[in-house]
């Protein structure tokens, strides 16, 4: 019993000498009080609507992205930017005009518009079996279709999405980050879906 209660005596006497050390006032041993978790869950979703130019085109739509969290009401959270289309991408990275003109230069060099592309060759795309009005409906429609194999490889590059998080009701994006919708087939009305997940 003696031996086990100068055991307890050396321990919290140790104990006592660590909890007075800087070393326990780091950040990793740092208590702060409780937060609370009973923030009231936030979902929005809206689509922007773009007008686009002619070719590949760079347009700047942070400024409706902010607008749409401001609106959400979301303090902290993610907000997703997702393009509906399969040749518009959604991209982040400074919006500066000489950078967008390297941007354009360096990936129709990556994919250009004139090489031989087998699912430009319109008359080879085969159609689905229950096309509405049969074969000769669907080679009606496939020479209305754009010859654009470079635009998908494009924005397969490029990609279709981003998430950005939310805090303090303010995306937490860089300082020269901008969130970019690149057309790489226009000139299209483009659809972006923007969905706003988090609490308040």
């Amino acid at each position: 019993n003696k031996s086990n209660n100068m055991k307890k005596a050396v321990f919290v006497a140790t104990m006592a000498i660590l909890a007075s050390s800087s070393a326990f006032h780091t950040p990793l041993f740092t208590t702060r009080a409780p937060t609370s978790i009973q923030a009231e869950l936030v979902t929005h979703y809206e689509e922007i609507k773009l007008d686009t130019d002619h070719g590949m085109s760079v347009f700047d739509i942070t400024p409706q992205i902010e607008a749409i969290v401001a609106k959400s009401g979301c303090k902290e959270g993610t907000v997703t930017v997702l393009s509906k289309h399969s040749t518009l991408s959604i991209s982040i990275n400074e919006m500066e005009g000489r950078l967008t003109d390297d941007i354009r230069q360096y990936f129709l060099t990556l994919a250009p518009p004139n090489k031989p592309y087998l699912h430009n060759d319109l008359d080879y795309r085969v159609g689905p079996d229950d096309w509405p009005g049969g074969d000769e409906a669907w080679r009606d429609f496939r020479r209305t279709q754009p010859v654009n194999t470079h635009s998908h490889l494009i924005a397969m590059m490029l990609g279709t999405s981003e998430c950005i998080p939310i805090s303090e009701s303010v995306m937490k994006k860089g300082k020269y980050q901008s969130i970019l919708a690149v057309d790489v087939d226009g000139p299209k009305t483009r659809g972006i879906a923007v969905q706003i997940t988090g609490g308040n």
